[in-house]
Order: structure tokens, then sequence, then C-alpha cells
């Protein structure tokens, strides 16, 4: 809001003659968020009967897990069926030590005191965008370091390209094939050391403060997998059948512990298939359908193919896209770049993937997720009447650009 207050309100007639960040009542806001969302689910457990045991556990056998309770006790808990949710943890740099003070991972990043001059993020996945695009909003310098050539590579080409020039226009900075070699944080800042990801000549960069968004890996530490056997791969994730069952029988895993992309949502369908399949039901996630959001602004959401995978796999296929720029609503609102691109089977019109660049991407994926999960064509999505004036009828024009052309553009 700080940033559209700048920025856009103007234009939109609003003005201000003064105007400031109170972080720590932004700091509050947040603290009231979380504690109400937690309480919510402490009273979901109460209404359905969930005992909750608040602690550390462990395995001492495949039907026991011992509890060191927050209040210093001890407390073994017991249970045919058991399973690990333990999600993840942040991935650690070599001689970059996180003390969510100066150096810090995005827990820190959400807890700071005030808003740094200067911040170094280190890593241009979806967590470090997102967290360099708040404080970049806010009013900090961001620079961000990739060792890889590009930015979310998950993220269909065409549509990263956008995102990226996009998050130029607001100030954010990237410094690609580069990483981190050294850190000192002798002095009232940080100063990193970095160099080209191939080798070669280095040079120093300073910061406030030094976010490391480097990836995250599955939470197993301490848990007694190996005192029960259970086994994990080269990635430390458990290995688990199309049941979620581990190697030993009883015990099951879900979420960031197990391979699949490591997100929140994904974590809640494995719960729901996992107990579905303990109480001797039938059921299926299907990965591939899984939606990704990158939470800056504009947002970037994906669900299927890029047309790179498209590519990769031989299929003959056809590409839809319509700009925001065309939208009225997204014109109305003075809030128009970015795009819909729609990528379908080129002999049956099948939809392979759907990619959106727009403020509110996050909500309009949905339509397209569960086209995908229904199979439906892209002229399904196009005969389909959409209210106006809408951000939802991009996703309408897109198709209608992919089976045979827009009317808007």
């Amino acid at each position: 809001m700080y940033h559209e207050a700048i920025h856009a309100f103007p234009s939109h007639g609003v003005k201000f003659s003064q105007l400031e960040i109170d972080l720590p009542a932004m700091m509050a806001q947040k603290d009231k968020a979380v504690s109400g969302l937690t309480r919510g689910i402490e009273g979901l457990f109460k209404k359905n009967k969930v005992n909750y045991v608040k602690g550390f556990g462990k395995f001492v056998s495949p039907s026991e897990v011992s509890v060191d309770i927050l209040e210093g006790e001890n407390n073994v808990v017991r249970g045919k069926n058991i399973i690990i949710a333990t999600g993840s943890d942040v991935k650690s740099l070599p001689g970059v030590p996180i003390d969510e003070k100066r150096i810090v991972s995005s827990t820190g990043a959400l807890s700071l005191s005030e808003v740094p001059k200067k911040l170094v993020v280190i890593g241009a996945g979806y967590i470090g965008l997102e967290m360099g695009s708040v404080w970049g909003r806010l009013g900090s310098e961001v620079t961000v370091v990739e060792f890889a050539p590009d930015i979310v590579p998950t993220l269909d080409g065409e549509v990263r390209k956008q995102f990226q020039r996009m998050l130029e226009k607001q100030k954010m900075k990237f410094m690609l094939k580069t990483k981190v070699v050294g850190v000192d944080t002798s002095g009232d800042g940080v100063k990193l050391t970095i160099e080209p990801a191939a080798g070669g000549e280095q040079s120093t960069l300073e910061a406030d403060v030094v976010l490391v968004s480097a990836g995250r890996v599955p939470f197993t530490a301490g848990l007694g997998l190996e005192t029960i056997g259970v086994q994990t791969d080269k990635a430390g994730r458990i290995t688990v059948d199309h049941h979620f069952m581990t190697n030993v029988k009883g015990v099951y895993a879900i979420g960031d512990v197990i391979p699949g992309p490591m997100l929140a949502h994904k974590a809640e369908e494995d719960g729901v298939a996992c107990v579905e399949f303990i109480a001797g039901k039938e059921s299926h996630v299907d990965y591939d359908l899984v939606p990704g959001v990158v939470y800056t602004h504009p947002e970037v959401a994906s669900v299927g193919k890029t047309e790179e995978q498209v590519k990769a796999l031989g299929v003959a296929y056809r590409v839809g896209k319509f700009p925001f720029m065309a939208n009225s609503r997204a014109k109305a609102i003075d809030d128009a770049e970015g795009l819909v691109k729609i990528l379908s089977e080129k002999e049956t019109d099948k939809i392979l993937g759907v990619h959106i660049m727009a403020p509110s991407a996050g909500e309009l994926i949905h339509e397209a997720v569960l086209a995908l999960q229904y199979g439906a064509a892209s002229e399904d999505i196009a005969r389909t009447c959409h209210a106006h004036p809408t951000m939802s009828e991009a996703v309408k024009e897109a198709a209608m650009a992919t089976y045979d052309k827009p009317i808007h553009i």
C-alpha cells in the first residue's frame, strides 16, 4: 500500500501532504494475522477432538513418538499410523552464517526492526523475490544475487523474461551467474565477496541486511528416522510409495519432506490423500496440476507445462496470449502490465499449460487448474461467459487466441 500510495494514488486524485512507514504497526498487524490463523488451527483441533501436544518429537519405535514438551516434560505418544509432516528448513550456504539480524532467512526477513537501506538477496527463487519485493516496495535498494543464469527457473521462459523486466522497473537489481564466496560482518553492515559462477575476478557487495534464500531442505534432523529405519534419498527427502507410506509399515510422510514441489497447498493435498488411504479409500494427487504462485507485484502464477517443457516432449502445440493492456478492468485501475499465456495440443486443443502475470494472477490461475484437471480444451474456456469488466476476461481472450483469435486485440 505504501508503494501504491506514492506511485499510483496521485494519478487517481488521492494526494498526501505527508506519508510515512510505521514499521512496528506493520509488524503488529502481521503478528496479529499469524496469531489469529494459529488460534484458528487450534480451534479446529478442539472441534475435531484432536489431542494437541506441543513439543519436539522423535521416533522411539514405528508406533511411538517421544515428545519433549515445551513446558519441560516428556510424553510418549502412541499410534497405529504416524504421519511425518515436519516441513522444510532454510538451506544454508557455506560461509554465510544466518544470525537473523544482519544475515537473515525468510523468517528473519519478516521481523526486521527497520527498513534496510540496502538489501542483498542471495537466490532468485520464489521466496527471495517475494521478500525482496516487499522490502523494495517499502524503500530498500534491493540487489538479487543468483548463481543460475535465470530467475525462477521453473517459470515459462517468455513469462520469466517479462517478469524480470517488470521487477527491474521497480528498481530491483539482478546479478545473475554470480556466486557468494565470502562474508564479512566485522563492520556496521555486511560485505559480501562475490565472483562469476564460472570463476573469475572477485568483487565486493555491501548491504545493511543480507537475505539467504537459496532454497529449502526437508526438516528431518532429530526425528529418529534412523532409529526405525526410514529411508531417505540423496536430497534428504523421505521416500514413500503412492500411498505415502515409507518403507516402515505404519509410518507415512507428506509435504516438504517427500519429493514434489515444496508448497503448502501441495502438502495439504498430500495430507488429505494420505489419510484417505489410511482409511481404506482411494485418492490421488497430480503434482503436474499443482499451481505455483510468486507473490510479488505483479504476481506470476502457473500450472501445467511451460513452453520449454512442451517443446522437449516433441508435442505439436499452439500458443495463445493476451496482454492486460487490452483488458478493460486492468486499464481502469491503471495496473495493466502482464499477460495470460496458454499452451494447447495442436491436434486436440487440450490445454497443456497456463501462465499468468498480473496483479491477481494467484486468483486467476484456478480457472486454469480446474480446466486442466478435467482435460478441457482452450475452446472450452473461450466459449465460457466471463463477467465484464473483470481481469478474468484476459484468460478467456488468451483461450480464444489459442484455438482461433481474440476479439479485443
